[in-house]
């Protein structure tokens, strides 16, 4: 387990599947999403046999209260470019409802972010947020990710289209 001051990132089981399922279900959370429709369990299934288990460009984690050692969350580096050394970072916190707070997803990012640039040897992070997606804006800011540019109505949503922000993190010491 990689451990934080409040959180730890382990592998994803088969057993928080049904759990994660449900986070990643919640309308409020689904529109930020680039899978936005709802999932089904063998949906979850596939994704995990896929990408979690068989997809040497993934690295997935659960995100687990260090106290408790309750699932809160999920984290991971995506679209892993060995050859160029970037990754795509994804995270959400689905206890209470939180999906992005100061303190467990903050933790946990900077687990994230330690492991992909000191353990796989990443240059860059970057992060997709779309642009009704406030939470994730201040939060990738906060962790002092630079916006990089944005594409355009890239994602329809709620009636409307809403454009597309990159967020990168360069690897200073690497």
């Amino acid at each position: 387990m990689l451990k934080g001051q409040v959180t730890g990132l382990r592998a994803i089981e088969k057993s928080d599947l049904s759990q994660l399922l449900q986070w990643r279900n919640q309308p409020e959370f689904r529109l930020f999403f680039r899978e936005f429709r709802e999932l089904n369990y063998e949906n979850q299934l596939s994704w995990f046999d896929k990408y979690v288990m068989n997809d040497p460009n993934t690295r997935m984690f659960a995100i687990v209260e260090l106290t408790t050692n309750k699932l809160i969350g999920a984290c991971g580096l995506c679209y892993i470019d060995w050859i160029n050394r970037n990754a795509d970072f994804s995270i959400y916190i689905g206890k209470d409802n939180l999906y992005i707070d100061k303190s467990y997803a903050t933790d946990a990012a900077q687990v994230m972010e330690k492991y992909g640039f000191q353990e796989l040897n990443l240059h860059r992070l970057w992060a997709e947020i779309y642009s009704i997606d406030e939470k994730k804006i201040v939060f990738f800011e906060k962790m002092n990710f630079e916006k990089e540019g944005y594409f355009k109505q890239t994602h329809w949503t709620q009636g409307k289209w809403v454009d597309s922000i990159y967020y990168g993190k360069i690897n200073r010491e690497g």
